[in-house]
């Protein structure tokens, strides 16, 4: 069992209803994505982070770690929208004279990458809240309530099994190599990284279809059967979801100018 599968049956708050959290991270995350502002997707990253790291009680540095993979592709993808090519230099803050352009950054630019990187780093911090707190079956379970279709769902559970049996076999191999020496020089690191990279495919598809058949055996037809805990409502979180969410509106609303105060 992967790391993140343990927290999500282990941590401070499994028991708690798992609507109530889907609704915490589906809400927040809607928030944030509709409002394209700083401070709502600053609040939403701080929120999912102390809810994640101080009521659940996931290890803060397997957190960042989590955060980190997301962060470092977000920083490459947002600095082709804070570099601009321009020839009016009295904008830019910064630049470099190529030919008879100017490559640089202005603070319109700089400020649009910051809101992006911002707002797609709170909706990751979502995901990873509702990952690390939620069983997948029982967020399943919740979808299935909510009159998703039936074929939608088990797509989306086939899918995430598979990634799994992906990095449960690139894990094994991993270990197996490193066992025997394969990462214990930089040669040795290339070679092995490269044969793993080379058969993880073949033993991922043998893996998948070990379980397919294994599925077959136990009378799949199309519908995964699982046991369902039962939760109860508890009327204390919903008010705190409800409280923390119109918080996150009006600071949302204020921050765009429509509650009287223009920010700009």
């Amino acid at each position: 069992m992967l790391k993140i599968d343990r927290y999500a049956y282990t941590n401070r708050l499994a028991r708690v209803h798992p609507a109530e959290k889907v609704l915490l991270a589906g809400a927040t995350m809607l928030i944030c994505i509709a409002f394209s502002s700083p401070a709502t997707s600053l609040l939403v990253l701080l929120l999912m982070t102390g809810v994640t790291v101080l009521l659940a009680k996931i290890p803060g540095r397997f957190f960042l770690r989590l955060m980190f993979i997301p962060a470092s592709f977000l920083v490459v993808g947002t600095l082709t929208i804070a570099l601009t090519i321009t020839k009016d230099t009295p904008f830019l803050l910064y630049g470099v004279k190529i030919g008879g352009y100017m490559l640089g950054v202005t603070a319109r630019g700089l400020g649009a990458a910051a809101g992006l990187f911002l707002k797609s780093l709170g909706a990751v911090a979502c995901l990873y809240f509702l990952s690390l707190t939620t069983p997948v079956v029982e967020i399943f379970s919740v979808l299935k309530k909510l009159r998703l279709p039936p074929l939608f769902l088990e797509l989306m559970s086939l899918v995430y099994r598979f990634i799994f049996v992906l990095l449960e076999t690139a894990d094994k191999m991993y270990t197996a190599q490193a066992a025997r020496w394969g990462y214990a020089t930089l040669k040795t690191s290339y070679f092995s990284l490269g044969q793993l990279v080379s058969n993880l495919f073949h033993k991922s598809y043998y893996c998948s279809r070990m379980l397919f058949t294994t599925l077959l055996a136990r009378c799949y037809t199309g519908e995964l059967k699982v046991l369902e805990k039962s939760y109860v409502l508890s009327g204390k979180n919903l008010f705190l979801i409800a409280a923390a969410e119109l918080a996150l509106l009006v600071v949302s609303l204020w921050s765009r100018g429509f509650l009287g105060v223009a920010t700009r």
